[in-house]
């Protein structure tokens, strides 16, 4: 089997695509795809392109960027879910969620959501020599998206170090115990 890091791969040798109808169970109290029911598809469906791309299973979520919920997605539509690698670094690796509704009675398609989701390898905690492929975008749509990654990576290194601070900030009291302490 070829390294990972000798070869290229196509957005499309990483595309997963997940399809669901809504049930009423899936609805949230306005009748819609639940937001909670939606993003755990799209971190499902990420997840195993990742693992197309990195052909590794070590791996975690690390983040899911400006989730936009664009279209509600009501009871008795489906929700298609297509993920694919738009970007990787060292360890960590950007997948694009682009996530279409139908309404199966009409025909109708339309854009749902979008995402990114950063998601990072742990081979090579294991593995120093590790390293991930390059991405090959090939269609229009895969170029434009593809182009914006180390945009996109930066600005989430920006975000990292300002969570952190964030983070640090927190108090670790339990809720229920008040502190008047700054």
């Amino acid at each position: 089997m070829t390294e990972p890091h000798t070869k290229k791969r196509t957005c499309n040798e990483t595309r997963v695509v997940q399809t669901h109808r809504i049930l009423p169970s899936d609805l949230n109290n306005h009748e819609t795809l639940f937001g909670g029911k939606l993003m755990s598809f799209i971190d499902n469906t990420a997840s195993i392109s990742v693992s197309r791309f990195s052909r590794s299973n070590a791996i975690v979520t690390a983040s899911m960027d400006e989730l936009h919920f664009i279209h509600p997605i009501k009871s008795g539509h489906s929700v298609c879910v297509e993920t694919y690698i738009t970007g990787a670094g060292k360890t960590s690796i950007e997948v694009f969620a682009k996530v279409l509704g139908e309404d199966l009675v009409t025909g109708e398609r339309y854009i749902g959501a979008t995402s990114f989701l950063t998601f990072v390898v742990l081979d090579r905690k294991k593995n120093p020599d590790f390293s991930l492929p390059k991405i090959a975008p090939e269609s229009t749509e895969e170029k434009m998206i593809c182009e914006g990654y180390q945009e996109r990576r930066q600005k989430r290194l920006k975000d990292k170090e300002g969570n952190k601070e964030l983070v640090n900030a927190l108090s670790l009291l339990p809720p229920w115990i008040s502190s008047t302490k700054n």
